[in-house]
């Protein structure tokens, strides 16, 4: 029997009816990624198996480098053969790690091998898979249509044109591309060289000159209105923590204008100025019926020397141990207090504070819609099997797990989207098992019918996209 078979991470025969009859066959809605708006656009045809799976995939490269393969063949200038031969003679290493999971799923869903990746079998897997990926299937909008992707959400600054989204969007393709909306430089007062040239991007985008504060309100304000135009329907924040630290106008506007003059805020101006900003951004989010999305936790750009010489996003980040809850509830409260609590969906990184955003979203449903601030999925380090089932659990213990709206790929490959899959497999496996164990009864219209929806429609529901 291959590896990867029907009934993989199936362990009962409940779980094996539960994801043939009600998740496998359903669509994807995959409301955040970091697919690249050109690729989809221009309908990118890649060269080799290096260009769709290795070329921005930040956890091979940390597997790679802790396997001892030198930094030529991570990011580095190697051919492209060579760092896939390096990737292959790293996978059988990664045993027990989710990548050599989906590493088989990938190839298994997209190419049809069932062969084991190493050394001795890379040769055969690159030819074979590269002779696909010169099919017309093998575009990036032929991999949508084959994943049954109805829509994918990227992740955006408020200061790009989005000229690829229009593209697209005349193109007729079946699957969607949607802007989100991803203002986190405009938190960043305390680094005044980056936040003034970001501003004249930002000028220059929204033809708004910003000499003051309300200016930069106005022009951030157009550009959600562009973005909403598109069809963006969510915005997005990537912070350690969120911000609580009130102040009121007059203070807000002397922060910005000390950053304007060139001079760094400090700590405390920093705190108060992006919660400033934070609060304006639920409300434009909310006078626009959006879903807002706070990825809180990670502590970013760990490794100075290499951070200075590949970048940010280069696989140099971890789980932090920020204090969470409180500052979070005083945001979400304010918000609330005004009326102009969006829909909210809170991600986590470090696992500690599961039962925390669990217990969270519970303080703010206020009977508009069903889940209307969610517990997200397993994020970053935390969307592999084991803390997806630490996910549901807790959402389930203190929540409803019936009204979750599932999985993303939070991704920059197209060959990412078996993780759904993978999902899928996880969720109908555990409430298999419960089925089994008489936890839940043994009633598969009843429990698949949950499955379904989270497979898809509560996403579909909750978001109010325009999907094929």
């Amino acid at each position: 029997m291959p590896f990867i078979h029907e009934n993989f991470l199936l362990g009962t025969q409940a779980a094996r009816d539960l994801y043939h009859g009600f998740a496998a066959n359903e669509p994807i809605l995959d409301y955040h990624c970091h697919l690249l708006p050109k690729d989809v656009a221009e309908n990118r045809q890649f060269k080799n198996l290096f260009e769709i799976w290795l070329e921005g995939d930040h956890y091979k490269w940390r597997a790679m480098r802790s396997n001892g393969v030198p930094e030529r063949f991570v990011t580095g200038d190697a051919p492209p053969f060579e760092k896939f031969l390096a990737w292959a003679k790293t996978v059988p290493q990664t045993l027990r790690n989710p990548l050599y999971h989906w590493t088989h799923l990938e190839l298994k869903r997209y190419f049809g091998i069932d062969e084991l990746l190493n050394e001795q079998t890379a040769r055969d897997v690159w030819d074979r898979a590269n002779a696909l990926l010169a099919t017309p299937e093998f575009t990036t909008q032929g991999i949508m249509r084959r994943c049954q992707v109805k829509a994918v959400c990227t992740t955006d600054d408020p200061a790009d044109d989005l000229a690829f989204h229009k593209q697209h969007a005349a193109s007729g393709c079946g699957s969607k591309m949607y802007p989100t909306f991803r203002p986190d430089k405009a938190l960043t007062v305390h680094q005044p060289a980056g936040f003034n040239a970001w501003i004249a991007k930002l000028e220059q985008a929204s033809n708004v000159s910003i000499g003051k504060l309300a200016d930069f309100v106005a022009a951030l304000k157009q550009r959600h209105d562009f973005f909403h135009s598109l069809g963006g329907r969510l915005s997005d924040h990537g912070l350690e923590r969120c911000f609580a630290d009130f102040c009121t106008d007059a203070e807000a506007d002397r922060i910005f204008a000390k950053a304007r003059a060139g001079t760094a805020a400090t700590p405390t101006e920093h705190g108060q100025f992006a919660t400033y900003m934070m609060l304006h951004f639920g409300r434009f989010d909310a006078e626009k019926g959006w879903t807002k999305q706070l990825h809180l936790g990670a502590l970013r750009n760990n490794n100075t020397r290499l951070h200075i010489a590949l970048g940010p996003d280069t696989g140099f980040d971890s789980i932090g141990d920020f204090p969470q809850a409180q500052a979070l509830s005083a945001y979400l409260d304010r918000l609330d207090q005004e009326n102009a609590l969006p829909k909210t969906i809170l991600y986590n990184l470090n696992p500690a504070d599961n039962y925390a955003f669990a217990t969270m979203i519970g303080n703010f449903q206020d009977g508009t819609i069903p889940g209307k601030v969610q517990y997200g999925s397993g994020w970053w380090f935390l969307d592999q099997k084991e803390a997806m089932e630490w996910q549901i659990n807790a959402l389930s213990s203190l929540g409803l797990l019936s009204r979750f709206i599932g999985m993303l790929t939070d991704s920059r490959s197209f060959m990412s989207y078996s993780r759904h899959e993978y999902f899928r497999r996880t969720l109908c496996n555990l409430l298999g098992g419960d089925i089994e164990s008489g936890s839940l009864p043994n009633d598969l219209e009843a429990v698949g019918g949950m499955v379904r929806n989270i497979c898809f429609a509560n996403a579909k529901n909750y978001f109010g996209l325009a999907l094929a």
